[in-house]
Formats: C-alpha cells, structure tokens, sequence
C-alpha cells in the first residue's frame, strides 16, 4: 500500500491539475493508482471550473475510483486553509482490495419507487464486512437511511465521511463520482480486502454533574431523569458550574446518551453526543436532535476547545497503543466547519494533532457540514466532531 497527497494553490485549472497529477505520479511510480479523493475549496465551485478540475484529473491519474468534495475549508498534510483557494489529491495504490464506488440518489417513498437508487447489488450477497467512505450532499441526502441499509446489507460494517459544505442550498454544493461532478445525493466507496481503515471519532466533549436513567421520553423530548423533571436535573447541574461555568453553558451544553450501559465507568468518549435544542417551561421538556428511550442513561455534557483538544489526542494515543506495529500509510480526515481557528484559537489543530502521532502521515480532508462515524459499533451523524479514516495494511 502506498499513499501520497498533492497540494496546489493554482487558480489555473490545467496548471492546478498538470501540477497534481505529475507529482502524484512521480510518488506512486509505476504502482497503478486505485484509489483518489480531491478535496478543493469554493474558489473552484463553479460548475465549469469545477467539472474541467476532475475531468483533467480523472483522465490523468486514471484510478478505479475517485471521489471528493467542494468544501469551506480544504485540509492538507501539513496545514487547515480556511477560506483560501486551495484543491489537494490523496492517491492510494491498494493492491488487491476490492472496491465498490456508488452515487445515491433518494426519491420519495412512492408505490413501486424505491427510496435509495444506486445501491451496489454486489454488496447485497458479499460475505465480506467493508468499511464505507462517504460523502453526502446536505439538502438531498437522508442520512440515516443510508445507515438503516449499511446495517441491513452488511451488519456492523463501519461508515467514515462528511457532509459537503460550501454551498447554501439545494444544488449549490460539488461532490466528485469518477469523472464527473455531481449535486445531490450521497456518493462513496465500499471497501474490503487486505485493508484494515481503523476509525476515529472525537465528538470534542466533556461530561458535567451526574449520570441520569431516562424515566419520561416522548421521541426526541426528555421529562424526567431520575424520576425528577429534566430542568429541575439541569439547573442543578448549571448550579454547580459557578457562574463561570453557568455562561459558557448556555452556549455549548449538550447531552450525552450512554452506548454500552454495561459498563460499570463511563468517561469522556463513552456517549454519544447530541445537541440540546431548548427547553419548553410549560411542558417540562428538554428536546435534543435524536429520539430519546426511557431507561438510557444520560449525561450533561459541555463542548470547548480543550475537552475538544483532549480528546482527540487521548484517542490517538489509544490507537497507537493499540496497533504500535501498524503505522497507519494513510489517513483521511472530515472535521467540522465549527471547529478549526474559530473554535481552538489556533491554525490547524485537528491535523497536526495526527501528525504529532503519525509523522509525515499522508493526510488530506476538508471542513465538512456534517461529520459521518461509527461510535459504539453504529454510524451516525455528528456535529463539531473530528472523523478520521486511518488506513494500514492488513
């Protein structure tokens, strides 16, 4: 397996394109180029421009599949360019491994119309459990179904992406399938063979007061914890915090729901994070941004930069530790378009956070919309999350 990224920061598409493929070429020499994701920022999201960039590259590189984005911000291996003209390729030879690339598209549930076009019939009598990259457009992609199919068609097969960003509406966002540009849905690639991707989702929280079991639901709105009414539990725990705490609070409380409440310690990493959508005096109810069941257990959770930081190095030093003979060759990384500068008050945290454990690691992403990872063996949907793809041999 070998792995190399190109950056150009050429307005000029042929130059941009010329530039890329030839040094990509030059790094994978005569190994045959599998795998390629371009990541370029909005200076080249008009349609043309941005249909002439994967062409020439598609034509040039020649891999089996190429996919990408259009982003707010395009991550390289060494720097986080926010705001700045920039398009970057990460190319991969994987002798060997099967891929299956896919374009979903999604119509409405209509007699006789199936809800998902696209899906690879390959993957519906595969023994085999891949791992999933995707990338998905924001206004045509109902998410969870696709997770709904992964689980049907390949049980506990991991999914690692992020949701294009950049564009402000329907149509307006640019994601790569092979040659060509496309608008809506969601495309992506099924891998399997002797390829290990080891996934990392640092959700950027930290947990505050007390664990609670959920004894009032309804959907998405929690009544009660601990047999008392969820506000009575929050202000509480607000209380505790000081004033301080109390402020930064009201802007970055969220909950966090328990994946495995079999275990007898729960820690920061151990919840699924979930925004907390506001409150309603009247009913008594707290709403987050998923269904809620009586008997999950719950905690208030705070995001900030340095629960963020933390975390994110604590999980990379966890699978270093893990797998100290198998270095990752390759990484791909989707982090939110909430965090970068604005959030940590410093350029390029979330890469070099993987470089200081994996030097000189082929490393490439963007700012997503979205982030798309597997927390306690089911994919999901996150916000303000770093998702990373490390890639290493089998």
């Amino acid at each position: 397996m070998k792995v190399h990224v190109a950056v150009s920061r050429d307005s000029d598409i042929e130059k941009a394109t010329t530039s890329l493929s030839n040094e990509v070429k030059a790094a994978l020499g005569s190994e045959k180029i599998d795998l390629v994701f371009v990541f370029f920022s909005i200076h080249y999201g008009d349609e043309d421009r941005a249909e002439e960039l994967v062409r020439r590259l598609w034509e040039s590189l020649d891999p089996e599949v190429m996919l990408g984005s259009m982003g707010e911000g395009v991550i390289t291996p060494s720097e986080e360019f926010e705001g700045n003209s920039v398009v970057t390729v990460w190319a991969a030879s994987l002798p060997d491994v099967r891929m299956l690339p896919m374009h979903l598209t999604f119509n409405d549930e209509e007699e006789g119309t199936p809800p998902i076009e696209g899906w690879p019939t390959a993957l519906q009598s595969t023994t085999d459990r891949p791992t999933f990259l995707l990338l998905a457009d924001p206004y045509s992609t109902p998410i969870e179904s696709v997770f709904a199919e992964i689980e049907k068609c390949c049980p506990g097969a991991p999914a690692i992406g992020g949701v294009a960003s950049g564009g402000s509406d329907l149509g307006e966002n640019r994601m790569v399938y092979n040659g060509t540009i496309v608008t809506e849905g969601m495309t992506g690639v099924a891998l399997w063979g002797p390829v290990t991707i080891r996934t990392i989702v640092s959700q950027g929280c930290k947990p505050i007061g007390e664990r609670y079991v959920v004894t009032k639901a309804e959907r998405n709105i929690i009544y009660e914890l601990g047999g008392a009414p969820v506000l009575d539990r929050l202000q509480a725990t607000l209380d505790k915090l000081g004033e301080h705490g109390g402020r930064q609070a009201a802007r970055s409380l969220q909950v966090g729901i328990a994946f495995d409440e079999q275990r007898e310690r729960l820690d920061q990493g151990d919840f699924l994070i979930r925004g907390l959508i506001g409150a309603d005096q009247r009913s008594g109810g707290v709403a987050i941004s998923d269904l809620v069941e009586e008997g999950q257990t719950m905690q208030f959770h705070l995001r900030d930069s340095k629960a963020a930081s933390e975390e994110l190095n604590l999980m990379l030093a966890k699978d270093q530790v893990e797998f100290p003979t198998k270095t990752p060759k390759g990484a791909l990384l989707f982090t939110c378009n909430g965090r970068g500068r604005q959030f940590f008050a410093e350029p390029h945290h979330d890469v070099r956070a993987v470089q200081k454990r994996a030097e000189n690691l082929p490393i490439a992403g963007f700012f997503a919309a979205g982030e798309i990872g597997p927390v306690g063996g089911k994919n999901f949907i996150h916000g303000y999350t770093a998702s990373i793809a490390l890639f290493a041999e089998k």
